[in-house]
C-alpha cells in the first residue's frame, strides 16, 4: 500500500508492503526514490519483515520546497515515518544518501533503531571518490527519467533538485570517527569492490563502531543493491536474525567485548 502521510508538516509519499516480522525501513539514495530498493533487494526482505519505505522531500513522488537539502533534515523526516507510520523502533537499511541518514537516527535516536545497514555509505563528504565532468554528466542522465516519471514538481524543477544534491553532498556530513563510536546499534556496514566511496574510509567506518560489521562484495559498484539485490537482500536477511555479538573462533576486535 502506498500513500501520503504528514511528516513534519509535508505530504510524503510512502510505501507499507506489509509483510510478517519486525519493521524495516528503506531509504533510498540520493536523487533517486524508495522503488529503486524496493524492486531491488525489496523482494528478498517482504516474506521476513514488514517493509516500509518513503520518498524524502524533493525525491520520487514527495514534491520539494524552496528549502536546501541538508541531511540533518531528512533524518528529521525519517524520525516522523519511524514514529507516526511504523509506530516505534525498526531496523533501517540505508543506500548511499540513505546510511548517511540512517547514521544520523542511530545517533540522535538510538531507541528508534534496533538495527542499522549502511550500503555504499560516507560519514564525511570527502570520502568521496571525485567524479569527472563526464561521469557527472552520466549520472544525472541517468536519474533524469526516473525523476521526471515521479516528481509532482515536474522535469522543469529536475534541474534545481540536482543543483540543491550536489551541494549537500560537497559539504556534507561532517561526522567524525568519535560521532562514529557513540552509534549503539549494531551495524553493517556494505560496500562494492569498485565503490565510490573510498575503501579506506568505508573501513575506517566500520572500524570506529562500536558493534560494526563488514561486507565487501566483489565485482560490484556503488550500485551493488541494483548489481547483486540477490546478494545484499541475504546479507541483510543473515545480519539482522543473528544474534549479537558475533561468535567466531578467533575474535580479535571483538576480544574484549
Amino acid at each position: 500500500m502506498a500513500t501520503y502521510v504528514t511528516i513534519d508538516g509535508h505530504p510524503t509519499w510512502v510505501a507499507d508492503r506489509g509483510g510478517p516480522g519486525e519493521p524495516l525501513l528503506l531509504l533510498h539514495g540520493g536523487l533517486s526514490n524508495s522503488d529503486s530498493l524496493l524492486d531491488s533487494v525489496g523482494p528478498g526482505l517482504v516474506d521476513r519483515f514488514r517493509v516500509v519505505a518513503f520518498d524524502r522531500r524533493g525525491h520520487g513522488y514527495t514534491a520539494d520546497t524552496d528549502a536546501p537539502f541538508h541531511y540533518a533534515d531528512m533524518a528529521t523526516e525519517t524520525v516522523g515515518v519511524l514514529r507516526e507510520v511504523v509506530g516505534g523502533p525498526a531496523a533501517l537499511v540505508g543506500w548511499s544518501d540513505g546510511g548517511i541518514v540512517g547514521l544520523l537516527v542511530a545517533l540522535a535516536h538510538p531507541d528508534l533503531v534496533r538495527k542499522l545497514v549502511v550500503i555504499g555509505t560516507n560519514y564525511h563528504y570527502d570520502g568521496f571518490i571525485p567524479f569527472d565532468a563526464g561521469s557527472s554528466a552520466s549520472l544525472s542522465e541517468s536519474l533524469l527519467a526516473p525523476y521526471v516519471a515521479r516528481s509532482p514538481d515536474g522535469a522543469e524543477h529536475a534541474e534545481v533538485a540536482f543543483a540543491k544534491g550536489l551541494a549537500m553532498i560537497a559539504t556534507e556530513p561532517t561526522l567524525t570517527t568519535a560521532d562514529l563510536a557513540r552509534i549503539t546499534p549494531p551495524t553493517l556496514v556494505v560496500a562494492g569492490d569498485d565503490d565510490m566511496i573510498r575503501l579506506a574510509h568505508t573501513c575506517a567506518l566500520y572500524e570506529a563502531l562500536p558493534q560494526g560489521q563488514l561486507a565487501i562484495v566483489p565485482g560490484t559498484s556503488h550500485a551493488l543493491p541494483l548489481e547483486r539485490p540477490d546478494v545484499v537482500a541475504g546479507l541483510i536477511v543473515d545480519f539482522l536474525a543473528a544474534t549479537d555479538p558475533p561468535q567466531t573462533f578467533l575474535p580479535v576486535r571483538r576480544a574484549t567485548r
